[in-house]
């Protein structure tokens, strides 16, 4: 039976977090509240989320703030993050949303069924990132017991080759923030497609690769 995935909301009005888990309860997945980016910082410190709806402007610190914290911790790095605004998004919102490694905007008032479907892609993603570790975990433990060091060593330059290829695409996505005034969006839309891309390869080489 496939766990169910955890849900982080965050907003500081009780109102629009109702309305999030009113739109969410037909997914059957955990749903966690949050009033604030502090609040959401310490649920991050224990619990693994599939994703976070993160409301931008709060009193405080703010969504794109809070978002560059999970970014900075090992252990959340990687979980999409998806911006709910009010206001018109910008072109520099964009990007500062980007530099955060968000994965979306949506503007309030949301429309259920969209924020519904996006989510689900999320969850739908975690549950299949579980499932991979427990492959490779096996298939390490296959590599170990009939191949022996050659399985090792393959592994490790498996390791080395994902490294290589995040380094590369963590150079272009700060090229994208550092010049988005002469960027086109197909080309940001491209680097966030490969950067999921690569996070889940990652994910089955790392586990593959196991312990350092």
């Amino acid at each position: 039976m496939t766990q169910k995935a955890n849900i982080l909301l965050v907003d500081d009005r009780d109102e629009n977090l109702i309305a999030l888990e009113a739109a969410l309860t037909s997914l059957d997945q955990n749903l966690v509240r949050a009033n604030s980016g502090e609040e959401a910082l310490k649920h991050l410190l224990g619990t693994d989320f599939a994703v976070i709806l993160l409301d931008v402007v709060m009193p405080g610190m703010d969504g794109f703030e809070t978002a560059a914290h999970i970014k900075q911790r090992e252990k959340t790095k990687d979980v999409p993050i998806i911006f709910l605004t009010a206001q018109e998004i910008d072109r520099h919102q964009v990007f500062r949303g980007y530099a955060s490694r968000a994965v979306d905007f949506l503007l309030k008032p949301f429309d259920p069924w969209v924020l519904r479907s996006k989510v689900e892609v999320f969850v739908e993603l975690h549950q299949l990132k579980a499932q991979m570790r427990e492959q490779a975990r096996a298939l390490q433990r296959d590599l170990g017991q009939e191949t022996g060091e050659p399985g090792k060593i393959l592994a490790e330059q498996l390791a080395l080759r994902s490294r290589q290829v995040q380094s590369d695409l963590a150079e272009l996505r700060e090229h994208i923030v550092t010049n988005y005034q002469d960027v086109d969006q197909p080309l940001v839309n491209g680097v966030r497609r490969m950067d999921r891309s690569v996070s889940q390869l990652s994910t089955l080489v790392d586990t593959l690769h196991g312990p350092e």
